[in-house]
């Protein structure tokens, strides 16, 4: 597919995208090679290729799950103007 000047200046509008002049044709050769690679890759039969979410079937690695600080609700909420049951309390604002 080959995209022209001033399909690129309309699709750079739409995008909201500042293209010049000068670069227009670039551009429209660098969009219009995209555009072949994307019909080229809709023409290869796929049909028995299976799907997946990664190449390569690993596990992925986990650090340990373990608590490395300590608990300061109490302290931080000691500062607060006001809490209820570990909860901060705000004044209303929508009404």
């Amino acid at each position: 597919m080959s995209l022209d000047r001033s399909e690129v200046a309309k699709i750079a509008h739409l995008a909201r995208l500042e293209v010049t002049g000068g670069e227009l044709d670039a551009v429209a050769g660098d969009l219009s090679n995209i555009l072949d690679l994307v019909e080229q890759m809709n023409g290869v039969d796929t049909a028995g290729v299976t799907p997946m979410a990664h190449p390569l079937h690993m596990a992925q690695r986990l650090r340990d799950d373990v608590v490395t600080e300590d608990d300061r609700r109490d302290r931080y909420q000691s500062i607060a103007p006001s809490t209820d049951a570990g909860l901060y309390l705000v004044p209303k604002v929508i009404g």
